[in-house]
């Protein structure tokens, strides 16, 4: 594939993943979940090195996520971590979302 042929292909498949996004809410930053993100850290749930973890989960929860899929088991898809950031969602007042794998959402589907 030459350069122009290349560049084209590249393009083409960056506004297919745009398109792809169109009509997908984006989620408010906001001081409560700011505010919860620094608490799952605080409380030791999610590391300091992993803050930006916790405020996945911040988000997720504060504005009323039914699920959070993730991939990453070390701090959020994390069994052992599961009881600790439901705690600390509640303490703040929000429900905290499903959290799980995308495999673990599907099943067995292909």
């Amino acid at each position: 594939m030459d350069l122009a042929a290349r560049t084209r292909w590249l393009y083409d498949a960056a506004r297919r993943r745009l398109a792809a996004l169109e009509g997908i809410l984006v989620l408010s930053a906001s001081t409560e979940a700011q505010e919860l993100g620094d608490m799952l850290v605080t409380e030791g749930v999610v590391t300091a090195a992993a803050r930006v973890d916790a405020y996945h989960i911040a988000l997720a929860a504060v504005n009323g996520m039914a699920y959070l899929l993730t991939w990453n088991c070390t701090h959020i898809a994390n069994a052992t971590k599961r009881s600790a950031i439901e705690a600390c969602c509640r303490a703040r007042g929000v429900e905290p979302p499903t959290i799980c794998t995308p495999q673990e959402l599907m099943g067995d589907q292909p």
